[in-house]
């Protein structure tokens, strides 16, 4: 079944929160999104209705629709169902399958990125390197749930504001992580994975709530 017009529409705004071109709390103007998209604002509303039921999106009173904002406990919820997705499909993964060759050319995106020192960039391919990950699967309805789940997490990662050193911390251990898939070793692989995902759950969370403090602290000195 081909998606409708609305779907589409919802995909197009999904995949401008994963690039980062849309950020937390950005308040959406039905007019400008629906001129970008070339599309009605009945479909743009149908599209949106999607996009706040995945949580993605949220309806304010008297003041529309905006992209949603996650709490820590919404970082704490992605990353357990991160690890309960990537780690048994890459353990079970077969380093044959194209979803390899996604996470090859996202490493190679990853390192050129740093080389020219976009952190927007990196970030962006380390999403790819997850999803071709889960690709691994073969799984189109396990995709589209990690599909939701990445953008979940790239507003997760707006939080943090213009920071690359927390997307570049990852890229070599992405490299590494694919040498040892590559080399027939998933099991281990898939053990490097369980424990890089509880280091970035850690560090995300110390950085939102670093970042959420300073917040407070400038709203109470203004």
């Amino acid at each position: 079944m081909k998606p409708d017009r609305a779907e589409r529409s919802a995909d197009a705004i999904r995949e401008l929160i994963v690039t980062g071109r849309l950020t937390p709390g950005q308040r959406l103007s039905e007019q400008s999104v629906s001129e970008s998209l070339d599309v009605s604002r009945n479909t743009l509303r149908e599209a949106f209705r999607i996009l706040v039921h995945e949580g993605l999106l949220v309806r304010r009173p008297n003041a529309g629709v905006a992209v949603a904002k996650p709490a820590l406990a919404d970082i704490v919820d992605i990353y357990r169902v991160r690890r309960l997705i990537e780690v048994p499909v890459l353990a079970a993964g077969d380093p044959a399958h194209p979803g390899a060759r996604m996470m090859r050319d996202a490493v190679d995106a990853a390192l050129a990125a740093r080389l020219g020192g976009d952190w927007r960039d990196i970030a962006a391919a380390n999403m790819r390197f997850h999803s071709g990950i889960v690709a691994l699967a073969g799984s189109p309805r396990l995709d589209r749930v990690h599909a939701n789940l990445s953008a979940e997490l790239r507003l997760s990662f707006g939080l943090l504001g213009d920071n690359g050193a927390f997307f570049d911390g990852f890229v070599d251990r992405n490299a590494g992580l694919l040498r040892r898939f590559l080399a027939g070793d998933a099991d281990g692989a898939a053990a490097d994975l369980n424990r890089y995902l509880a280091d970035s759950e850690r560090t995300l969370q110390t950085m939102v709530d670093d970042a959420g403090a300073a917040d407070a602290a400038d709203t109470v000195g203004q």
